[in-house]
């Protein structure tokens, strides 16, 4: 049998008032996940082990079955899979996001207006002119997420991520030692940021985004520090055959290589709501018809519109995933001619009134062929909380998807 996980990033959320006090799930209109959940069986997932923020790289890394304490490195060494650079010993590597701070001194945002990779390129570069010293080098990624690397950096420091912010004053939320030796790498990535505030702040770039009424990127903003990390592949693990990742995010990606998976670009996914769902789901059915037994499916646009604090743009997302996604992926596997199980569930909640993540359970729905489906009748947050699959941590939803 193959298996397909499609993760709706960020989607589970709280009762929003500008949504008649439901969740955008609960808001939208959903027939192909309540088709899904009325075929399938559902619970509620824990994906953030007690101890650790619930950013996206725990909420995967644990939803795939793998423990936290054995092989998290941080988020910049899974960047740095996906976009091919190698962590050498001696490097610190940390995603790097381009941010806007307002005049006042707060962040206004963690993604610069959602600024083009175009741009973030051209920005990169001089970063890396100005900055660049033998010891940091800065990667260019997509939109505003980039990679820094740090020759002799120790890892032992406290970096807030920028996502989880807005508002707050920068120079409260600067990167903090956690151990005394820790204390000039955390001076010398404090001394990038302010210096990057300086230079960026008349940037050709960021005057032309100004003049258009768009954010800056005036800032760059590290976190998430490690070193290169040690992880079997599932294919190790769960003995699963060939396998892909689909994603507009290099985190995802770089997970997905460090587990084993073939990175599959699709063009015209970018991340947002108006990323390329179609061309997403033919890339999966193509990977699932071509030979790989199991195949990763990531779509980020439900994250993105919780940190924006939208709940209608969040709703949208939502049903585009209905629509263009899962009921298309229905409809092919009538007549696929080869047994498919689908899972569907966010990695964690991305409330939009707070616009950040949250360590909340998540509502999951897992059908195969020839299970027996529990009396869920539709998907969403409540819903889901009276399915038979009750409550799972660790790695017991990736083992009872695999049927392992």
């Amino acid at each position: 049998m193959k298996h397909i996980i499609i993760l709706g990033d960020g989607m589970a959320d709280r009762a929003c008032p500008e949504l008649g006090g439901k969740t955008p799930i609960e808001a939208a209109a959903t027939p192909a996940l309540d088709e899904l959940a009325r075929r399938g069986r559902c619970g509620m997932l824990a994906t953030v082990p007690d101890g650790y923020a619930p950013g996206s790289e725990i909420a995967h890394l644990s939803l795939l079955g793998y423990s936290l304490p054995e092989v998290f490195e941080g988020r910049g060494v899974l960047e740095a899979a996906s976009m091919g650079i190698d962590i050498e010993p001696g490097e610190m590597a940390m995603r790097c996001n381009l941010i806007c701070i307002s005049p006042d001194g707060t962040i206004k945002n963690h993604s610069a207006g959602h600024i083009s990779s175009a741009e973030a390129a051209e920005l990169i570069d001089f970063l890396n002119e100005r900055l660049g010293d033998g010891r940091a080098r800065f990667y260019s990624g997509v939109s505003y997420r980039h990679l820094l690397k740090v020759r002799g950096g120790d890892k032992r420091i406290e970096c807030t991520p920028p996502h989880d912010v807005p508002g707050h004053p920068a120079e409260e939320e600067m990167v903090r030692a956690a151990a005394p030796e820790a204390q000039p790498t955390a001076d010398y990535i404090n001394d990038l940021i302010r210096r990057s505030q300086e230079i960026l702040a008349d940037h050709p770039v960021n005057l032309r985004r100004i003049a258009e009424g768009k954010d800056p990127a005036n800032s760059i903003w590290p976190w998430s520090p490690g070193y290169k990390p040690a992880m079997k592949t599932m294919q190790e693990l769960f003995g699963i055959g060939h396998g892909v990742v689909i994603s507009a995010v290099d985190l995802i990606m770089g997970i997905g290589v460090y587990a084993g998976l073939k990175p599959v670009v699709v063009e015209g996914a970018t991340g947002l709501y108006d990323t390329n769902y179609e061309g997403k789901l033919q890339a999966a059915l193509s990977a699932l018809r071509s030979g790989s037994d199991f195949v990763f499916l990531h779509i980020e646009a439900s994250d993105e519109a919780g940190h924006e604090g939208d709940a209608s743009l969040k709703k949208l997302t939502v049903e585009n995933l209905d629509g263009r996604v899962v009921g298309p992926l229905l409809k092919a596997l009538e007549d696929f001619g080869e047994d498919v199980a689908v899972a569907l569930l966010p990695d964690h909640p991305t409330p939009c009134d707070i616009r950040t993540h949250t360590s909340d359970p998540v509502p999951f729905v897992i059908w195969r062929p020839g299970i027996k489906p529990d009396d869920v009748t539709e998907y969403s947050e409540s819903a889901c909380r009276a399915g038979s699959y009750g409550s799972l941590t660790g790695d017991a939803f990736i083992r009872e998807f695999l049927s392992l």
